[in-house]
């Protein structure tokens, strides 16, 4: 492609960039971080006696909780009760100050572990640290102040432990909870603490997240219970050899499970890898915004785990700045169930309840509060990734499509360099999916190179590249996606702001953006397609012609209310037959000109529903489109009245 072509294509997207609204750049903000060189491993869970024990003293509610376990866990609970009465601690963060050494275990006994001394509001120095303030309300602390003043954010802070254990002794996540009650912006958070183990216990109900863990070579999360919480229930960042494994998440106003900044140890890999930063396996993550989500979730692998009851089910995306590892590449599905993800918690933001304080919003009785904007009722969304592979997964009941792919241009993640500005949603391979009772299969703005889809049908655009050929390689999106991705970025939970005209948010019918566009468009041409019929048109064929032309724009209406079938097309088929036919028939500039608009009207049918023309960087629908505006013009000063000129002024 021509530098002259590309910059210009980049200015274009740069344009429409600025234009996006300030909340399209909101997302979690951490301190700046490196990513792990990658020498660490996946910590093996510790069998034995543990170091430190942490429960509470009363022994009837103790004796009650364990009622019910099978006996041999019942008589292992009460010894350690006994020896916990003697020489253990009453909350957690009291066991972690003093583990003095790697490979400690720590046992939580069965109670609810509110952690009081880590409650109180910072006072004295931690009260005015200076830091940078985030969007969302919270300082950018610095790992230093963090460990200074580990109270500030975080009911219990695990700050630079090394190989550390922390085991509930109940038959289940929800015998141990820790419960941060809307106090703190983290119930937990491990940070820099390479080989940390967390197993068997509940983390809930906090302003962002329940189990927090950073800038860390090697973690498991196993059979952990999140729930409850502003934003995240599970959030890694900026971490490697990673494992969750069996956990469940529900009730996050982001996401259960969010992998964010996995270590990027893929890139510039192909489909085939050494090794995933991160394995998810035997998950389940329910009623949340969405089930997973990773900015550069880079090199993580997803497998045998669900995904159901959620606004969607999984996303992955290069949409925010300050991650590293962008763009996002290498996420591997398989063998998943995502299911059901057509949950409508944006009323609660319509109706106030999202702007009542976190404790009194009625999480705990299924309220979500969702924190960003996104497509409801989709499978799987990757928004700007590449070479991620999704295969082999079960994917049903979806309103929207299974899979939503969309291009994000660099500037929205901070990059300006133009050789970066089309570097995402590339090689994506969709394969071996079982796909059904979705309202679509697919849903793609039509940009990026080397994606290829089997075994799908209901598609936008009609027709998509298989695996095994070139395929297009488009460095812009439709024109029509792109206007409806603008539009609903402009989505703010803090605002009360859910745009008008996107049907993510509730519009149908007339009041969704791209049919207001469609009839728009449609009556202005088919006003030109009246007058150019009464005015210009001598031929037995102007009148056929003009009534398939009307039809066309008809069905291009009704084919913007569900653009999961081939009315679009067809409608561009006939609007292009129309013009081709009365460009032949009016002749002359003005008539070879419609002429050659009428062509590509049906060389972008012939695009969107039978192949799409693997040589061209961007769609014939907008050349098209920019032509049309230009067609409208010249047709207003062609079928203009003309004066008729009287005998003096002839005369004269």
């Amino acid at each position: 492609m021509p530098l002259i072509a590309r910059r210009t294509l980049s200015l274009l997207g740069l344009v429409l960039v600025l234009l996006l609204p300030a909340s399209a750049v909101l997302a979690h903000e951490e301190r700046e971080v490196k990513l792990p060189d990658g020498t660490g491993s996946v910590p093996v869970h510790r069998q034995g006696e543990p170091d430190l024990l942490v429960c509470k003293t009363d022994k009837s509610d103790f004796e009650r909780r364990i009622a019910k376990f099978p006996d041999e866990l019942k008589q292992r609970n009460l010894r350690l009760f006994a020896r916990c009465q003697k020489e253990g601690f009453r909350h957690l963060q009291q066991a972690v100050d003093q583990v003095d050494r790697p490979g400690m275990n720590i046992a939580i006994l069965p109670g609810l572990y509110l952690e009081e001394p880590g409650q109180p509001a910072p006072t004295g120095e931690c009260a005015n640290l200076k830091a940078r303030w985030s969007s969302w309300g919270y300082q950018i602390l610095s790992y230093e102040q963090q460990v200074q003043c580990p109270h500030n954010q975080n009911l219990v802070a695990i700050l630079g432990k090394k190989d550390l254990q922390i085991e509930g002794t109940g038959a289940g996540p929800l015998d141990v909870v820790v419960d941060a009650q809307y106090r703190k912006l983290n119930a937990i958070r491990a940070d820099m603490t390479d080989g940390v183990y967390f197993r068997n216990f509940t983390a809930q109900r906090t302003t962002f997240n329940s189990l927090y863990i950073l800038a860390t070579d090697g973690f498991v999360i196993d059979r952990m219970l999140t729930r409850w919480n502003d934003e995240y229930g599970f959030l890694t960042f900026a971490s490697d050899h990673g494992l969750y494994t069996d956990c469940e998440s529900y009730g996050n106003g982001d996401s259960g499970i969010y992998p964010g900044s996995a270590s990027n140890i893929n890139d510039g890999r192909g489909y085939e890898v050494p090794r995933y930063a991160i394995e998810i396996r035997r998950c389940k993550s329910h009623h949340n915004m969405v089930g997973y989500s990773g900015t550069a979730g880079d090199s993580v692998w997803v497998h045998d785990s669900e995904f159901w009851g959620n606004l969607a089910g999984a996303t992955m995306d290069s949409a925010f700045p300050g991650h590293p590892g962008l763009p996002q590449n290498h996420a591997k599905f398989e063998n998943n169930k995502i299911h059901d993800n057509n949950a409508t918690y944006y009323e609660h933001v319509k109706d106030g309840t999202c702007a009542k304080p976190p404790a009194e919003r009625g999480y705990e009785k299924g309220v979500v509060c969702p924190q960003i904007g996104l497509p409801p009722g989709s499978g799987i969304i990757t928004a700007g990734g590449n070479w991620n592979v999704f295969r082999n997964n079960q994917i049903w009941g979806h309103d929207n499509a299974a899979f939503n792919l969309m291009a994000v241009p660099a500037f929205i993640r901070g990059e300006e360099s133009w050789d970066k500005q089309f570097d995402t949603s590339h090689h994506n391979l969709y394969t071996g999916n079982q796909l059904k009772d979705n309202g679509a299969d697919v849903y793609w703005d039509g940009q990026g190179r080397a994606n290829c889809w089997e075994g799908v049908r209901v598609t936008s655009p009609g027709a998509l590249p298989g695996c095994g050929g070139a395929g297009p390689a488009r460095v812009v999106a439709e024109p029509v996606k792109l206007v409806q991705m603008y539009l609903c970025n402009d989505y703010s939970i803090s605002d009360r702001r859910l745009p008008g005209g996107c049907w993510w948010f509730g519009s149908s019918g007339l009041a969704r953006v791209e049919v207001q566009l469609a009839l728009g468009g449609s009556l202005v041409l088919a006003l030109m397609a009246v007058l150019l019929w009464r005015r210009r048109l001598r031929s037995r064929w102007a009148l056929p012609l003009t009534v398939a032309g009307l039809a066309g724009l008809a069905l291009d209406v009704l084919g913007a209310l569900d653009g999961y079938t081939a009315l679009p097309a067809v409608a561009l088929a006939l609007t292009g037959i129309w013009l081709l036919g009365a460009g032949w028939i009016a002749r002359g500039a003005f008539g070879w000109f419609t002429v050659v608009l009428g062509a590509l009207y049906l060389v972008d049918a012939f695009d969107r529903a039978v192949w799409m023309l693997p040589v061209i960087p961007i769609g014939p629908g907008w050349v098209r489109g920019l032509l049309t505006g230009v067609w409208v013009l010249c047709a207003v000063v062609v079928v203009a009245p003309r004066r008729k000129v009287t005998r003096e002024e002839a005369a004269a």
